[in-house]
């Protein structure tokens, strides 16, 4: 990025902050503070161990270093500002959750376009925000749009706060729905057989929430599509599971026509062949339904995450603080676009054309000398695709 380009954009992002209100998170001095200023060449410098006794108001210290990407930490200390984590001393730290659409396994880098990439990322925060509003009847969420290609999440619950790393990766493992054992999502209950003397167990899936929830509505999909077929379709279709022979096949069928009110009730255990298919579905129901998040980010007590409200200097567009009810209807291809370049032209040298979406507007951008929307340009200067053009 030439010198020309950065200080465009440096004097952009101040305008934009000279116009723009900051809530600093909760404790913000508490947290550590970091920030990476517009620098040469093409690494980057993270100044980080700052206070917010040394940054100042929030607000007034982004005008005044208009920084390419600024930071607080998810940990509180009582010396936020001490140069080691050691003497920082900590305390405690939400519990962040990281989804970045670079590492979805439903994303195909170089054939998903931007806007896919986000889509996808957002119905993965979808299932995510399942799990902890659901799951784990978390309360105090904060949901935000990163600025780049994903989106984090807060959570700030008064009993989560204390929780050590290994605390943490068991809720990592159960989102992603690592090491998930079919026999955990069975219930036994010892019940008396009418007429005999020996009582008896009855298995049933849960179904009441969780992973057993999840998995009896993908496996009672199934069952409802195989019984919707003739016999013939609905056999080749068992036989296409590794292991189910005719012979299986049949009393899988035979199981779900005689059946179906019990599967419904969570009896999958009904048939040696039924409950072989439900465990199969509970695999595919983690591939499916997992919360595909970066693991080390959730771990990490003392984790630097994006702040709410500022700019990302890889993309010029905001990082967006949303409300749960909002999170349907965002389009962060376009709420995320700075009000502050919205309006004008400018001049730029493309070095890398190609189609860019935002602001509600498909652009096909060729290389070379040309007058863009700001909000364009500085989305494809902030990604190194453009050179500010000489005035």
């Amino acid at each position: 990025m030439e010198e020309r380009t950065r200080a465009y954009l440096r004097g952009r992002f101040r305008d934009h902050y000279r116009r723009t209100e900051i809530t600093p998170p909760p404790a913000a001095n508490e947290r550590e503070w970091g920030f990476i200023p517009w620098t040469d060449g093409p690494g980057t410098t993270m100044v980080r161990h700052r206070s917010l006794l040394e940054l100042g108001d929030v607000s007034s210290f982004l005008v005044r270093k208009r920084p390419r990407h600024v930071y607080f930490s998810a940990g509180r200390f009582r010396d936020p500002g001490a140069k080691s984590m050691h003497e920082k001393d900590w305390q405690s730290a939400d519990l962040v959750f990281d989804l970045d659409a670079d590492h979805l396994p439903s994303v195909t880098l170089g054939d998903d376009s931007y806007a896919e990439m986000l889509a996808k990322c957002k119905a993965a925060l979808e299932r995510l925000l399942d799990f902890l509003e659901d799951d784990f009847g978390f309360e105090d969420l904060e949901i935000v749009f990163s600025g780049g290609r994903g989106y984090h999440v807060h959570v700030r619950d008064e009993n989560v706060r204390h929780l050590e790393r290994e605390h943490r990766r068991e809720i990592v493992d159960y989102v992603r729905g690592i090491g998930l054992d079919f026999e955990e999502l069975i219930e036994t209950e010892t019940v008396a057989g009418l007429g005999r003397k020996t009582p008896t167990e009855r298995r049933t899936l849960r179904i009441d929430g969780g992973w057993g929830k999840r998995t009896h509505e993908h496996f009672m999909t199934f069952i409802d599509e195989l019984l919707a077929m003739d016999d013939a379709d609905a056999l080749e279709r068992l036989q296409e599971f590794d292991g189910i022979g005719e012979g299986k096949a049949t009393a899988t069928l035979n199981a779900a026509r005689n059946n179906r009110d019990g599967l419904e009730a969570g009896n999958v255990t009904v048939h040696t062949a039924v409950a072989q298919l439900a465990e199969r579905f509970a695999s595919e129901t983690v591939e499916r339904d997992n919360a595909p998040i970066d693991e080390p980010v959730t771990t990490d007590t003392n984790r630097l995450i994006r702040l709410p409200g500022s700019l990302h200097g890889g993309s010029g567009l905001e990082t967006v603080r949303l409300e749960r009810d909002e999170l349907d209807d965002f389009d962060p291809l376009v709420d995320a676009v700075p009000e502050t370049f919205v309006g004008q032209e400018i001049a730029v040298d493309v070095t890398d054309g190609g189609t860019v979406e935002l602001g509600g507007d498909r652009f096909t951008v060729s290389e070379g000398d040309q007058s863009l929307p700001e909000y364009v340009a500085v989305f494809l200067m902030a990604r190194g695709r453009a050179e500010k053009e000489k005035e």
